[in-house]
């Protein structure tokens, strides 16, 4: 149960931070044609709304 919770931890951390870091190129990075700002910025967004729920859940988790 410890070591799933861990996973969950650093899975969410990294969902989070791909998620700004692809928030981020898509509104500051002009796109050379290869991939549009709007992918960038929707994939983005559900990284980080998946990587928000996922802390939630361990947070919540974690009180129990």
């Amino acid at each position: 149960m410890k070591q799933n919770i861990n996973i969950q931890l650093i899975t969410a951390a990294l969902l989070s931070l791909g998620g700004m870091t692809l928030l981020f190129c898509g509104v500051f990075i002009e796109p050379e044609g290869q991939i549009h700002e709007s992918l960038l910025i929707a994939f983005g967004e559900v990284a980080t709304f998946a990587g928000a729920l996922m802390g939630i859940d361990y947070v919540y988790k974690r009180k129990q």
